[in-house]
């Protein structure tokens, strides 16, 4: 019986071995590699560039949340913003302040910007920084309507000169300011409460910058200052005032400066270790964008207008579905936006009140009375809706709105006008004086044809068969008829 031979099998054995031997040298590889990345910490970095909003916030939140998952050692966030909504400017910072990652708030790039709601930021992060050429202040919150909250105007605050010459000289000046009262009458009782609520509303913010300049030990009367007196200071005076922690050129160099310094984290003190750590971007993507776009109150407004028009159109025209369809989904996205925007409920019921009469207009005419009236309560309703400081829906967008309403009923009008001028297309008007024939012979009743069709017809004089005939008046479905004049030769 004839035997295999061996040689080929020692050859397989011989490479299956040293194939195992590759594959336990990579896997060797691959775990160091893995322990190496997992033992060299990172940083997240952000960007956060334009007016702090809804979807500033979001990213911000959702950043701090990937920070987290990914053990990151820290969260850089580079800031340039002109400020932004107070609400959502606190949530971010408590959203800072909670955090289990220290974050950093680095004004640049040079010629940057952290003005109003960014100084809150600055002062609410663990390590504020700034790139040269850069700036922070001017924090005086802004009230819905347009209105400042000027810090404490020395003519309310304080007596003038003369005023305090008036209370010393007794009783006069006593008569004297009782009669001035009296004739500013509820004007000026309508301004002291206006100051006062202006007064809470700077007092308040001037508690919480306070609260965060003391949690991280930096400059609070000069805090106070950017919020009463809307002041600003540079870079290397923010450092020197203590406003800041560093000016750094870039972000390896801030990495670099603040290694080995302590700050203050919800559990307590941390002793940051930066000089070694790797750089990851977390750039805003789409859905941040997207937020941007729909939360702009210009968009959010036309997207609004868009929802309303298109259901009117729908519900006008059943079964179009088109104009439904964008109308329902545009509906719901300014929805969306006016959900997390700071919007004024009056202007709202303004526009929808103004969106009614002007549709009433078209349906009813009124001679322009209820247009008029559309269109006025839909510009004042605009104008109201939003006006917060950064987020106002621009001014040429409602007139542009209005003046394309205000031509459309224009031309409706005119419409309507120039059909009045036409005679009667059908209806009884229509049938007036019309030519009939008599289809017999009658002197007080019988049958004529009006318009294709047999009619009863009763006359005053006798008619023959075949005579032409004119319509005088309805009587139910009896007509009066005459005998049509003869045509002229």
């Amino acid at each position: 019986m004839p035997t295999l031979p061996v040689r080929p099998y020692r050859t397989m054995g011989f490479f299956f071995c040293i194939l195992l031997g590759c594959l336990m040298v990579g896997w060797q590889a691959l775990a160091q590699t893995d322990q190496s990345q997992a033992n060299q910490k990172s940083a997240l970095v952000m960007t956060i560039d334009g007016s702090i909003g809804p979807a500033t916030k979001d990213y911000l939140e959702r950043g701090l949340r990937q920070a987290n998952d990914e053990n990151h050692a820290a969260v850089i966030v580079q800031l340039d913003t002109p400020g932004g909504l107070v609400e959502t400017t606190r949530d971010m910072i408590s959203e800072m302040l909670n955090a289990d990652i220290p974050v950093m708030m680095y004004v640049s790039p040079s010629g940057a910007r952290a003005a109003s709601a960014g100084t809150y930021l600055l002062y609410g992060s663990h390590v504020a920084a700034m790139a040269p050429a850069t700036h922070l202040g001017s924090a005086t919150p802004v009230q819905m309507g347009g209105g400042g909250l000027p810090g404490m105007d020395p003519e309310d605050e304080q007596p003038s000169d003369s005023d305090a010459n008036e209370e010393s000289t007794g009783d006069d000046a006593s008569q004297d300011e009782a009669t001035s009262d009296d004739e500013a009458g509820g004007e000026d009782g309508t301004r002291r409460g206006e100051n006062a609520m202006e007064r809470k509303v700077l007092e308040d913010a001037v508690s919480f910058i306070r609260g965060l300049a003391e949690r991280h030990d930096r400059n609070a009367d000069w805090a106070e200052e950017a919020v009463r007196e809307a002041v600003n200071l540079t870079a290397p005076e923010a450092l020197e005032k203590n406003v800041i922690d560093v000016v750094a050129s870039d972000i390896d160099d801030l990495l670099m400066q603040i290694d080995g310094r302590s700050v203050v984290m919800e559990s307590g003190e941390q002793v940051l270790e930066t000089a070694d750590l790797q750089i990851e971007r977390f750039d805003p993507d789409w859905r941040t964008q997207l937020l941007s776009v729909i939360t702009n109150p210009n968009v959010a407004y036309f997207l609004m207008l868009i929802g309303f028009y298109g259901i009117i159109f729908e519900l006008s025209s059943p079964g179009s579905l088109f104009p439904g369809t964008i109308g329902v989904i545009s509906l719901l996205l300014a929805l969306f936006a006016f959900q997390v925007l700071p919007i004024n409920y009056a202007g709202l019921a303004l526009i929808l009140v103004g969106i009614g009469l002007m549709v009433g207009e078209a349906l009813v005419p009124s001679f322009g009375v209820l247009g008029v009236g559309g269109i006025a309560a839909f510009v004042f309703g605009s104008v109201m809706l939003m006006d917060a400081e950064y987020l106002a829906v621009s001014l040429p967008l409602i007139g542009g709105v209005a003046a394309l309403a205000a031509g459309f009923m224009l031309w409706t009008m005119l419409n309507l006008m120039r059909l009045r001028r036409k005679p009667a297309l059908g209806g009884e008007e229509e049938m007036l004086d019309a030519e009939a024939v008599a289809l017999e012979d009658f002197e007080h009743k019988g049958h004529v044809r009006l318009h294709g069709e047999r009619w009863n017809a009763v006359t005053e004089a006798p008619v023959v068969k075949g005579q032409r005939l004119k319509v005088i008046r309805f009587e139910g479905l009896t007509v009066q008829v005459s005998p049509a004049p003869l045509p002229e030769k």
